[in-house]
């Protein structure tokens, strides 16, 4: 079970990260932003995507892999929605939206990870987590791909809003997760008694 939900809290924060990432650019030179504008925002995103992750790591050991998952799917919820309801031509709120989306996805990454880690034994680890990148990168590029697609059907803040809702769907995984951890660790007891 742990590999399932570290794959999917993996893939999922992967896809939600890349699809708003990819059409910000497009979305802020729409509205008028300077491209050193657009620039700053995605080197600050990027930043945001790796800089936390010796602290991030930490928390994960201290607080706990579900928890550092909530809040990864709280961080990207706020990202969404802070990038579906900025104005294009606010570089401030979409930069803080993208430095946000890259602090959520970070959170995912590694908790999402260590689940896989904590799942899986020394032999199997490396196959188990080469399958899982090419999910992830999978589902990066579908991100990327479909992004466009809402973006041109519907509009950013449709994204924003997808963004939110793919999101929100991590914290019912890591409770039926933990749900059925606990019942697992009960059975178990009760049979050894």
């Amino acid at each position: 079970i742990g590999i399932i939900v570290g794959t999917t809290v993996l893939v999922l924060t992967n896809i939600v990260m890349v699809a708003i990432m990819t059409m910000t650019p497009i979305h802020m030179q729409h509205h008028g932003n300077a491209m050193s504008a657009i620039g700053l925002t995605i080197g600050l995103h990027v930043a945001a995507m790796y800089l936390p992750s010796l602290i991030t790591g930490s928390l994960v050991e201290k607080l706990g892999r579900t928890k550092m998952v909530v809040a990864s799917a709280i961080t990207l919820t706020f990202a969404g929605l802070l990038a579906a309801f900025a104005p294009g031509e606010s570089t401030f709120l979409l930069t803080v939206a993208l430095i946000l989306l890259g602090l959520g996805w970070n959170f995912g990454l590694i908790s999402g990870t260590a689940i896989v880690i904590d799942s899986t034994t020394i032999q199997t680890r490396a196959k188990t987590q080469g399958s899982i990148d090419v999910g992830v990168a999978l589902g990066g590029s579908i991100g990327s791909l479909l992004s466009g697609v809402v973006v041109a059907y519907s509009s950013y803040g449709t994204l924003g809003f997808l963004g939110v809702y793919l999101s929100l769907l991590l914290i019912p995984l890591v409770v039926w997760a933990s749900v059925k951890r606990r019942h697992h660790v009960e059975r178990n007891q009760s049979l050894s008694q």
